[in-house]
């Protein structure tokens, strides 16, 4: 086979199928094993994002997945390289968002634990993705490359949404092939439905309930729910609190809306006293539970796509079901119980004495968790997270890093947001909003500590070579920030925390990233400015913060 010869491999059965099931960027990292991959994209119409490590190209491929609503795919090679994206597929298998891996693999005769002593050999590779993502496939000829491909994109669709895999042999992707070119895949995602009787029970005791309350997690999000979760809320006129993972599913400055102060008690009693208490597309775990403090004294219905979350931390009456596809459901089955009961009177939901009785009870909670903010000293941390709300345009995306910024960011951030408290890793931010304007365009908005940015400087080469429009904000507090306050609390003092960390406004500008830095009263200028320039910039404050106190101690 001469160079330049019009020959088509295992590799264009790769990106063939790819284009066919609707991908139209890829994000990678190169290696030996993957090069027959590599080949096949220069001769694709696909788009690639190439990243300086596989941690970002997982991180970015979880990004642009989240801005898209669909599943991304990212190409790395054997061993080392496959290895090296797990951190990430664990947050997109936590937060629910499909993220397709099309690695390369030892040549086939090396399979199945034969040792043959080849560079990045492991005895089982796909093994050590198994508690990771949803689905792990190992491709041994030519014509199982389509179809396993077309299997695990409906997979990584189907409810609940996830990571999965795919291995292809280095001698597979390169072989050549006479298996006629891919031009079409149909992919049908399982729909999980609610099962109808489990629908009419939850409506009734919904229907019945005195105070019913509602807590909509991150399923709600990514099912595209919000406009059923509205529905519902009003019909029952019911207050709605929304999990760190769930921002942007209910209207922040709605009448009913509680926000998100999970962590707060006086949030946590509220939800403990409602006499039924729908929690749709959340386990009710760690966060959720206010550090599983909530006991909940009423009845439960929970609403999950994830069956292995149902009634994992309180029992309820268990819908195993999309949220999407519940929410519509119950919202129907609501208001014909309404209807039918009520007749011509309306929805209670309409008369004033009982929309008045639930806004204020709204009402009083946030004014609870406002007077405890107000009585600690924390002017600064509200003060810049109210400059980058008002910083950041209307409908930008933003990312948010393991930092202190962001935890406040989960109870105060008034609009959606993405970040890694799926999972809990650091590194996300950057690689995550550079996937996501390789999406939108931009601009998108990355947040992280000195810690957690040390993990993606590489990135600014990636941001500076494909010009993508992702402003990264970088809060130089001089170490783990939320650590050094965890130790000191817990211990007196804090080890290993203090972090020596280079001059991030020259790092940038030798990456050709224009970058500057700024203080907490000029956050709100310097970030907008940076925001309305296209392309890459670096904005970095240096600033110590705190958190409010914890109540779940006491709780």
């Amino acid at each position: 086979m001469s160079r330049g010869q019009a020959v088509r491999t295992g590799g264009d059965l790769v990106v063939e199928s790819l284009a066919a099931l609707g991908a139209t960027t890829v994000f990678g990292e190169p290696g030996q094993h993957a090069l027959g991959l590599f080949d096949a994209l220069r001769r694709s119409d696909l788009r690639y994002v190439g990243c300086r490590t596989e941690l970002s190209v997982a991180f970015a491929a979880d990004g642009h997945a989240r801005a898209t609503g669909s599943v991304t795919p990212l190409m790395v090679s054997t061993g080392p390289g496959a290895l090296g994206t797990l951190p990430a597929l664990m947050e997109s298998r936590a937060a629910g968002v499909p993220v397709l891996v099309v690695s390369s693999q030892i040549p086939a005769d090396g399979l199945g634990g034969r040792r043959k002593g080849y560079l990045h050999e492991l005895p089982d590779q796909a093994a050590a993705f198994r508690d990771v993502v949803k689905s792990a496939h190992v491709v041994r000829t030519a014509g199982q490359i389509a179809p396993a491909l077309a299997e695990a994109w409906e997979l990584a669709l189907t409810a609940p949404a996830g990571p999965v895999l795919v291995e292809i042999p280095q001698d597979v992707l390169l072989a050549e092939t006479g298996i006629p070119a891919v031009t079409e895949l149909r992919v049908a995602p399982r729909p999980l439905a609610p099962r109808a009787e489990l629908v009419a029970a939850a409506a009734d005791l919904l229907v019945r309930a005195a105070n019913p309350v509602i807590l909509a997690g991150g399923g709600v999000v990514r099912a595209g729910a919000q406009a059923a979760l509205l529905e519902l809320a009003q019909e029952l006129d019911a207050p709605v609190a929304t999990t760190f993972g769930a921002k942007g599913a209910f209207p922040w400055e709605h009448p009913l809306s509680l926000q998100s102060w999970l962590e707060d008690r006086h949030l946590t009693a509220f939800l403990e006293e409602a006499d039924v208490l729908l929690v749709v597309g959340s386990g009710l775990g760690e966060l959720s539970s206010n550090y599983h403090t909530m006991r909940p004294r009423g009845r439960v219905v929970q609403i999950e796509a994830d069956l292995g979350k149902l009634e994992s931390n309180h029992p309820a009456l268990a819908v195993h079901a999309d949220a999407r596809a519940a929410l519509e459901e119950l919202a129907r089955a609501v208001k014909g119980a309404r209807t039918g009961r009520d007749g011509a009177a309306g929805r209670p939901g309409d008369q004033p004495a009982v929309r008045s009785a639930a806004q204020s009870a709204v009402r009083d909670v946030l004014g609870r968790v406002a007077a405890r903010l107000d009585a600690q000293d924390l002017a600064l941390e509200r003060s810049l997270l109210a400059a980058i709300d008002r910083a950041l345009p209307e409908q930008a995306l933003s990312f948010w890093d393991m930092t202190i910024l962001a935890y406040w960011a989960w109870s105060a951030w008034p609009r959606p947001m993405e970040s890694a408290q799926g999972a809990g890793g650091l590194g996300y931010a950057l690689p995550a909003a550079l996937g996501a304007a390789a999406a939108t365009g931009g601009p998108v908005l990355a947040v992280s500590g000195d810690g957690g940015a040390m993990y993606g400087l590489a990135e600014l080469a990636t941001l500076h070579q494909h010009r993508l429009d992702v402003t990264w904000l970088i809060v130089d507090d001089g170490g783990y920030g939320i650590l050094r306050e965890y130790m000191t609390d817990a211990f007196g003092a804090a080890t290993g925390t203090e972090l020596a960390r280079p001059d991030f406004a020259a790092l940038a500008a030798a990456f050709g990233v224009p970058a500057r830095r700024t203080t907490p009263e000029d956050l709100e200028s310097d970030l907008a400015q940076a925001l309305r320039t296209p392309g890459p910039s670096v904005v970095v404050l240096p600033a110590t913060l705190r958190m409010f106190a914890p109540t779940h101690l006491a709780g």
